[in-house]
């Protein structure tokens, strides 16, 4: 290993400058870490896996009141889902909170979906609503969730969602 570094010009196993990058990688990190308060958070970005996986982003206009949306892709197509929630805290974990909520989704795919009773129809709008479970830890700005989100198509593919479960991993701030 030795003479491999030699062979780099460098004469250290762990030369100084990658040293500094890592230091100020860290000092970044913790700094972040230290600075927010993510409790009660505003805004949320994140991944959504599960049935429909994809982006999701959320936003409080209260301690109680949030919207969110979710970009998810599926069977060669897309579809975009928008939610108004409510969030209720539970009484023994501060962190931890359970939302319901109402919404609607549209949508198209190319590929054919194996649920699809006519073959003309791809694209597809429809009503939400959502149930679940989300916690937001205090000491990093990751809000974690899981929601079940039970959908009826009025237009297009006419037919109940099916059993769309989601867990959500959030960035808050």
């Amino acid at each position: 290993m030795g003479k491999k570094w030699r062979t780099l010009g460098l004469k250290h196993k762990y030369p100084i400058i990658m040293i500094r990058k890592q230091l100020l990688i860290l000092i970044f990190f913790f700094g972040l870490l230290a600075v927010s308060k993510s409790q009660n958070y505003t805004n949320g970005i994140g991944l959504r896996g599960g049935l429909p996986y994809g982006i999701t982003v959320k936003h409080f206009f209260s301690d109680k009141n949030a919207v969110e949306g979710i970009l998810s892709t599926r069977w060669g197509g897309f579809r975009i889902t928008a939610l108004y929630e409510i969030h209720e805290p539970t009484k023994q974990y501060p962190g931890l909170k359970w939302f319901y909520g109402v919404g609607a989704h549209a949508g198209f795919w190319d590929d054919r979906s194996p649920f699809v009773k006519d073959p003309d129809s791809q694209a597809i709008l429809g009503i939400d609503g959502i149930l679940g479970l989300e916690y937001t830890f205090d000491e990093i700005p990751l809000n974690l969730g899981i929601d079940w989100i039970p959908s009826f198509n009025l237009i297009g593919d006419t037919s109940w969602g099916k059993l769309l479960i989601g867990v959500s991993a959030r960035y808050v701030f």
